[in-house]
């Protein structure tokens, strides 16, 4: 008798793993971001979260446009991009979190990994759970 292989897990990263990812090469971001890299889960992005990207790296980082599209090239290569079709407002204090939850909920995510304390204190979000990146990094062994 055989089993069929265990689905992978669908998740999310919140736009301050993919920074912490591409900004400190030894912290747990960077080796989840190598296991998503390695297809050890399926990751899901949105338009909307490589825009975010961009803009991180643009305005607060300062890089120059070339390492930015590389980068984002290379987050669409690694990653499945799903393109909500919903829109939730759950985080008033950082509306833009809001298009994580949207690009969860649409890709049909089990997880969502942040740093971010807004969206860790919802602790999960339509059963999508939210975790840090250490605690991630755990799960995957």
């Amino acid at each position: 008798m055989t089993t069929a292989p265990a689905t992978k897990l669908r998740v999310v990263f919140d736009t301050n793993v993919y920074f912490s990812a591409f900004t400190h090469p030894l912290g747990p971001p960077f080796r989840i971001w190598q296991k998503a890299v390695n297809r050890s889960f399926i990751l899901l992005v949105s338009p909307a979260i490589l825009r975010e990207i961009a803009h991180v790296f643009r305005d607060l980082l300062q890089w120059q446009e070339p390492g930015i599209v590389a980068r984002l090239k290379l987050v669409a290569k690694v990653a499945v991009i799903i393109s909500p079709t919903i829109s939730v407002r759950v985080i008033a204090e950082d509306p833009t979190d809001d298009r994580i939850l949207e690009c969860a909920v649409a890709g049909e995510a089990d997880l969502i990994v942040s740093g971010d304390r807004h969206l860790r204190k919802l602790k999960s979000f339509r059963s999508i759970g939210i975790v840090q990146p250490s605690d991630f990094l755990r799960t995957l062994g």
